[in-house]
This record gives C-alpha cells, structure tokens and sequence, in this order.
C-alpha cells in the first residue's frame, strides 16, 4: 500500500471548502478495530443536532491506533518531536445535514502539544497517553496507557489478503470513506472538513490483550477483546481545514 500527495476529487460524496486547508498531515499504519453496536448504547455519548448514522440499521464504534504523522500548518514544515506522535482513538458514525462523518468519545495520544492545543481551539476530546506503536511485515502492535486514569489498549493486528479498496453501498465503504469530522466547541456543534484519496486496506485478524480504552465507555459491547471487524491500513495523507460553526 502506498501513499500519494495527489489529492483526487472525483471519489468525494460533497465538496471540500472553497478556502484553503489549515493543516497537513499524514495518517499511517492505522489498525480498524470494529464493533457493532446498538444505537441506544451511543445516545448518552452524543450532542443535541447529531444523529446516529446506521448501515442497515446497524450502528458502530471502532478504535483505531495509528501514526499521526507531519502535522504542520500549511505554509510550515514539520518540527522533529512535535510533528509526529502516536494516537488512539475511539469515534463513532454521525450525519448531519447529510454530511456521514465521524465523533470522537475519545482521542488518546502521546502529544503534550496536541492535547492542549486541539482541546482548546476545536473542542477535539484529547488526552495524553503513553502509546507505542511498533510495525513488523503485516503486523502492527500496539499499546497505550491514559495517564490521567490507566485505561489502556495493547495488542496486535495481522493483515492477510490483497489490499482493497471500498465500494459504494458496502459497510467497508460506510466506515472508511469519511470526510468530515463533528466536535462540541463552547457548546456548539462543528465540523471540520477532512480531504484524502480512497483509503487502501487490507483485512486482518487481532489479538488484544487488555482494551478498557473501548471499555470505559460502557457501549454494551459484550466482548472488547474480539472485535466484530478488522482493517489494517498503511494510510494516506490529509489535509484539513478549520472547525467551522454548524448552524
């Protein structure tokens, strides 16, 4: 799987802004851990104006380590230590004004910077943890521990099969293809925009060791330890703009 800095437009389900990106950045080694869950289980994690949004009726949450990797402002290069640090996330589906994107219940990462800065000017739930990502060929591991209270994620993923592309109308296409992102900031509802290619994936299997990340959200999910679906991704490079108010 490889990445290009071409950005192509045709695969877009609506047109990024007019104005230029605020940011560059790099999504690499990214492991899609999935599960399904029912809607209601999610209704308690929500702002008033977002509404769940269901394949087949079906609603999911996925956790997902990876590298962020070159974050700059677009007219900056990348700083050494600050640019690039590892992130665990765990987001759920969301629509709005019919813009599918995603919700962050959390976005756990090793960035001092990030996780005051993120917090502050876009409402994006950061917190710092301790995480390690090691990639080995078709293996990526993983561990993170939050520091402000130790719930963690550790395991590994092992990618088999050719590398995939989603098609329209599939759950792949559903909880990949998204491009825009909701946060709460001074209490209102924002999105901000997200402009990459069609990601490329492979399927995988997981072993998870420990996973009270996905846990501390009581989402009724039965059995954290074995994810109903698995991707691993080498990634794709972004660009970003700007969380702008949702009227």
């Amino acid at each position: 799987m490889t990445m290009g800095r071409q950005f192509d437009t045709n695969h877009l389900p609506f047109p990024m802004p007019k104005r230029s990106h605020a940011l560059s950045q790099s999504w690499h080694t990214l492991t899609f851990l999935h599960w399904e869950i029912h809607p209601n289980a999610l209704e308690a994690h929500l702002p008033p104006g977002l509404e769940i949004d269901l394949f087949e009726g079906r609603a999911f949450v996925g956790t997902i380590p990876f590298w962020m990797k070159h974050v700059r402002p677009r007219w900056l290069p990348s700083v050494p230590f600050v640019s690039s640090f590892p992130e665990f996330n765990v987001r759920t589906y969301v629509i709005k004004d019919g813009k599918p994107g995603v919700y962050f219940l959390t976005l756990d990462a090793q960035s001092m910077v990030t996780c005051m800065y993120a917090t502050r000017a876009y409402g994006l739930p950061y917190r710092y943890a301790s995480c390690r990502l090691k990639v080995k060929p078709h293996r990526y591991e993983w561990s993170s521990k939050r520091r402000s209270d130790g719930v963690s994620l550790v395991g590994h993923a092992e990618a088999y099969g050719p590398i995939l592309t989603a098609e329209r109308g599939t759950l792949e296409y559903f909880l990949f293809e998204r491009y825009c992102l909701y946060s709460v900031h001074k209490g209102k509802l924002h999105r901000g925009y997200t402009h990459h290619n069609p990601w490329e994936f492979q399927e995988a299997t997981a072993h998870v060791q420990s996973n009270t990340l996905t846990e501390s959200y009581d989402l009724g999910i039965a059995d954290v330890l074995n994810p109903d679906i698995i991707h691993v991704s080498s990634g794709v490079d972004v660009h970003t703009w700007t969380m702008e108010l949702v009227e």
